[in-house]
């Protein structure tokens, strides 16, 4: 995806204390299940830098997701699993057809300036907002490049689901050094527990 020139700034609510996310009880959220939305595929490729594919990048970090998220025993939901097209409205879709859910829809950045690195937490709603705060201060603190923070966006996956939303940067493969990183297995193992801890540190359970 690629960078945006405008963007406007959010609070982040979240603490962060000996390395773990803590929320306010009044930010938490009650799910039980995580509709994991891998950006692009098929012959949507997304970014293409150095050496680097987005859509299989993507793809990657959605099923380290998904495993954890697993093996803590929450549900999961992929609106794709294979390196197929899916069209963002029909990505919505499957999300709001999913009760008690959340929507994470993971994503690496591209931009001319290869100056910029980082990663990046888009939000819409308010209740979008308290996930996209948690998981930008879990990456922060997990993850190497850590986070430029969280931004209001009217991206259409944001838009069209009904739950609460946020689409995660997980770095600029425009940059060389970051690119490097996030060729790493390692690395995208990481960012996936990164985004895991944030969820499960602002869910609420039923």
């Amino acid at each position: 995806m690629h960078h945006l020139s405008t963007r406007i700034a959010a609070w982040c609510l979240a603490l962060i204390v000996g390395g773990a996310v803590f929320v306010s009880g009044a930010d938490s959220l009650r799910f039980s299940t995580v509709v994991i939305d891998a950006g692009h595929g098929g012959k949507d490729g997304g970014s293409v830098w150095n050496g680097l594919v987005e859509k299989k990048l993507c793809l990657d970090v959605a099923r380290r997701v998904e495993k954890a998220l697993k093996a803590r025993g929450l549900k999961t939901v992929m609106t794709r699993r294979t390196d197929t097209f899916v069209e963002l409205s029909q990505r919505a879709r499957i999300a709001n057809r999913v009760p008690s859910s959340v929507f994470v829809s993971i994503h690496f950045n591209g931009s001319r300036k290869t100056i910029i690195s980082g990663g990046e937490v888009y939000y819409r709603s308010t209740r979008g907002k308290w996930l996209a705060s948690a998981l930008s201060r879990s990456v922060k603190s997990r993850v190497a490049g850590g986070t430029r923070g969280i931004f209001y966006a009217g991206f259409k996956v944001l838009c069209e689901t009904q739950m609460p939303a946020v689409l995660v940067e997980c770095g600029y493969i425009s940059n060389k050094r970051e690119a490097l990183r996030c060729a790493d297995p390692a690395h995208r193992q990481k960012l996936a527990d990164a985004i895991v801890s944030g969820l499960l540190a602002v869910r609420r359970k039923e």
